[in-house]
């Protein structure tokens, strides 16, 4: 039973490097990073119900990563909301200088 969560956090965290790598829309970037995040919280859930001591340690860090992902979600949209307002776009190649 372990194996098949941890095939399916596998892939998910696979999909979710991919489109972070390849893809130049920065709204599909932070879909990507959140995805990666989902597959490490399922991995967590999993090891601490299937794993050789099963605790609540897996719970805990879960709450952590999902209150972490809920901040670089909201970090994220608004740096990039200012960037679209600056800039017009949301494509990545455009991000590449810091100056006005």
């Amino acid at each position: 039973m372990l194996s098949s969560y941890l095939t399916l956090a596998a892939i998910l965290f696979c999909i979710g490097l991919y489109g972070a790598l390849v893809k130049r829309n920065a709204v599909v970037v932070l879909f990507s990073i959140e995805l990666m995040l989902n597959a490490v919280n399922l991995n967590l859930i999993a090891f601490a119900k299937y794993g050789a001591a099963p605790s609540l340690t897996g719970h805990i860090f879960t709450l952590f990563t999902i209150s972490v992902a809920a901040a670089e979600a909201a970090v994220g949209v608004a740096v990039l909301i200012a960037l679209f307002r600056s800039r017009g776009t949301v494509n990545i190649d455009e991000f590449d200088e810091m100056r006005r």
